[in-house]
């Protein structure tokens, strides 16, 4: 354990680290075809459609997520969430895989690539209720604020490598090698997750039936805890309104007059600045008393930087813009985290997850389509800055209506707070 400095604490436990690793790989290779996605379509619609076609590669996304993380979180709660996750990592592994074939076979058209972005989201909306709920389970609660952090800062990460990566791969050989890393990506997770060993096991009284009754319980929880209700809300309508990734293969082509290369960069951008944001924060998220006023303040730089980003015309000015949302956007997530994971019980976690997930993958995914829409009918520009517009106002509307959120301090037990 002398290996590992108190920062990374959480790391001593080896089966969060093999989990930890094996996501760090994987996801790397998840943020690579998300990303190969958006310039893919780009391609195969003409030029006056790829607004609405990039637009809808959310709808596509999120109607799987709204329809399946229902079940899922009961699923997650009920069944062992280690190999729930061997199974749903397998069908992510399919899925790229044949991504790379339809497009080396020249088989490729857009409502494929549509079709197999919606069976991936499926699939993620099982895996993701199952892997949040069963990391809590690998370190103790003292060292939970630790792992979530280190969590973080592997998923931004893996946000800077994979689109990163993924522009070269795509400048050097085409879409289908960045999907075909993506496949191979999943090797390595499904082999971490077979290395684990004395996984804890729930008691029988700690995991829930599969039924409507279960899932209704993890609503009526969820809704129940202003805490946990408000911190959701202000991810759905920060990520509705701000969400201009889908919109970022027309700035790089007709705004900043960048190839694959630069578009790669721009995705990343967010990433990095959360990236280095994450690195100050894993020492810092214990010292930080006014948890709740720098949750809000975050999430208003976020919408700040996205109306700037919006009238730059300029790479470096969109590139530096692009990386203080992903700063903002890692401060918000963290204490998010922390709140949910420390006032849900074990047994409402799957469940717990999966609702968040209709909040923090239904707001990004229909936020694409919103941008999609009114950059279709105003311009990618006009798309942007009422984007990051609309995340200011909503965000103080959340503050005024939620004071608990505001108020909220390291100490509070989330559990006992109230409007």
């Amino acid at each position: 354990m002398s290996r590992f400095s108190p920062n990374v604490v959480a790391l001593t436990h080896r089966n969060f680290r093999l989990l930890w690793l094996g996501t760090f790989i994987s996801m790397s290779g998840s943020m690579m075809r998300n990303a190969a996605v958006l310039w893919h379509v780009s391609l195969l619609v003409p030029e006056d459609q790829r607004a609405l076609a990039l637009g809808v590669v959310g709808l596509m996304r999120v109607v799987p997520i709204l329809i399946m993380s229902f079940i899922a979180g009961v699923v997650a709660d009920a069944l062992d969430r280690r190999k729930l996750m061997l199974l749903t990592n397998a069908a992510l592994m399919v899925v790229s895989a044949l991504l790379a074939t339809v497009v080396w076979l020249r088989l490729d058209n857009v409502w494929l690539v549509y079709a197999l972005a919606a069976v991936s989201a499926a699939a993620g909306s099982f895996d993701n209720p199952a892997r949040q709920s069963l990391y809590p389970t690998l370190v103790p609660r003292e060292h939970l604020p630790n792992a979530i952090s280190l969590n973080s800062i592997m998923f931004q990460s893996a946000s800077v490598i994979g689109p990163a990566l993924g522009g070269l791969l795509i400048g050097a050989g085409g879409v289908a090698w960045a999907y075909a890393f993506d496949a191979a990506s999943f090797v390595v997770l499904l082999a971490s997750l077979l290395l684990m060993r004395e996984v804890p096991k729930r008691a029988t009284s700690e995991r829930s039936e599969i039924s409507w009754r279960a899932g209704l319980d993890g609503l009526r929880f969820v809704f129940s805890q202003p805490l946990i209700r408000s911190s959701m809300l202000l991810d759905f309508f920060a990520t509705f309104f701000a969400s201009a990734t889908a919109l970022l293969p027309i700035f790089a082509q007709d705004v900043l007059r960048v190839d694959a290369r630069g578009y790669g960069l721009l995705v990343s951008a967010p990433a990095i600045g959360a990236a280095l944001t994450s690195v100050a924060m894993v020492p810092l998220v214990e010292r930080i008393t006014e948890r709740g006023r720098v949750l809000i303040g975050a999430v208003l730089v976020y919408g700040a930087a996205t109306v700037v980003f919006g009238l730059s015309a300029a790479f470096w000015l969109t590139f530096a813009c692009l990386a203080v949302t992903g700063a903002a956007d890692m401060v918000s997530t963290v204490f998010r985290n922390i709140i949910r994971q420390l006032a849900t019980p074990d047994g409402l976690r799957g469940r717990m997850t999966s609702v968040n997930m209709m909040f923090f993958m239904g707001g990004p995914q229909l936020g694409e389509l919103e941008a999609g829409l009114v950059a279709q009918a105003f311009g990618p520009v006009i798309s942007v800055i009422s984007g990051g517009l609309g995340c200011i106002v909503a965000t103080l509307w959340i503050a005024w209506s939620t004071p608990g959120l505001v108020a909220y301090r390291r100490e509070a037990p989330a559990l006992a707070a109230t409007d």
